[in-house]
């Protein structure tokens, strides 16, 4: 009987920070391709738009008109999923569906209502950038206004979460090039912050110590999925990582949520996003599409010390830059499914550069 390889034969792994299995089958790696292949867009935009409803004068979507910001600029969304004049649920907490008898059924279908707010972050003025391609004060920027907006939005009594998140790229859904992310405030706490928060308080119930922590020891030490790192934060592509090059960002210091951050703290996060976003563009040369976002502790009031301030990196890209990784059938129907390995997947992301692609490009020029 041969000997298990994990770089070989199909195996599963286990994600404690959701508790879900994810299905790795190496062996996938050499079937050959003839399904969709994307047209990667030409990354040839300008400085400024004006057709662009985010660039600095505008006039949105929903006919206001930005102002002429010169830094990062936050607005209200004019189109926002979650609504701040939504009725608060009632004591009962969930409303009843009353659906016509059908044969005794004592199923009850129920939904409850859902405040909350939602705001668009333009990054930057400049239309032609990314978090890769911005200058470092920059991105320091991007970071404090990350952390007011955490604070701001979270200390509204019916705000128990806030999500700050990235869609990068017209792959990812992202319906404009302006460099933005955005930030989505809860009444409650959504489907995958409530996994970890669930995982990581038994964690430190049963341990006394953060997960996240103890993961980022077994990481350090292993060091085969490490990605990049500074003073204050870890990359790694983690063990049970589910899209091909998705990558988890970890603070070194324990803190449960961004605001906790100090200056130096700051500073290192914008530059550990600098450089692995840059990482991203030079696998295949392109301004790499993905979804990021950040996972902290809810902002309900209660002391939450076993959370460990984090984010999560999902790209779609799997072989090149025409060719995607789908989330279809199996994964649909029963769970999670990789080909290439997080180890691989590591090393190829630690082989990039740091120097943006593009520098190459205008150099020879």
């Amino acid at each position: 009987m041969q000997q298990f390889n994990p770089a070989q034969h199909p195996h599963r792994r286990f994600n404690p920070l959701t508790g879900e299995w994810i299905l790795v089958s190496p062996h996938r790696t050499q079937r050959p391709w003839q399904g969709q292949v994307e047209i990667p867009p030409q990354d040839n935009r300008p400085r400024y738009d004006p057709t662009c409803y985010l660039c600095p004068g505008n006039k949105r979507a929903g006919d206001a008109e930005n102002p002429p910001y010169s830094q990062t600029f936050v607005f209200e969304n004019d189109f926002a999923a979650l609504l701040p004049d939504t009725p608060f649920p009632a004591s009962s907490s969930f409303i009843p569906h009353h659906l016509p008898p059908s044969g005794g059924s004592s199923l009850t279908l129920t939904s409850q209502p859902e405040p909350g707010t939602c705001r668009v972050i333009c990054f930057s003025p400049r239309h032609d950038l990314t978090l890769a391609e911005m200058e470092l004060s920059d991105l320091r920027r991007v970071v404090e206004v990350w952390v007011e907006q955490y604070l701001e939005l979270g200390a509204l009594p019916w705000i128990n979460y806030v999500q700050i998140f990235e869609n990068k790229g017209a792959m990812m859904g992202s319906s404009n090039p302006h460099p933005h992310g955005q930030v989505w405030a809860n009444y409650t706490l959504p489907n995958e912050p409530a996994q970890e928060d669930r995982s990581q308080a038994d964690y430190w119930a049963k341990h006394g110590r953060s997960l996240l922590a103890d993961y980022l020891e077994l990481e350090l030490a292993a060091q085969e999925r490490l990605v990049v790192q500074n003073e204050h934060f870890v990359v790694v592509v983690p063990f049970w990582a589910i899209w091909p090059f998705e990558t988890l960002l970890i603070s070194r210091h324990h803190i449960p949520s961004m605001d906790q951050l100090a200056d130096e703290e700051r500073v290192g996060l914008a530059d550990i996003l600098k450089r692995l976003t840059t990482r991203y563009d030079n696998i295949f040369n392109i301004s790499f599409p993905y979804s990021m976002g950040f996972h902290q502790q809810p902002t309900d009031g209660q002391p939450h010390p076993y959370w460990h301030f984090h984010s999560h990196f999902y790209p779609p890209l799997l072989r090149s830059a025409t060719v995607r990784k789908f989330m279809v059938g199996y994964e649909l129907l029963a769970g999670p499914q990789r080909d290439i390995t997080p180890e691989s997947a590591a090393e190829r992301l630690r082989e990039m550069s740091e120097v943006h692609y593009k520098v190459g490009l205008s150099s020879d020029s």
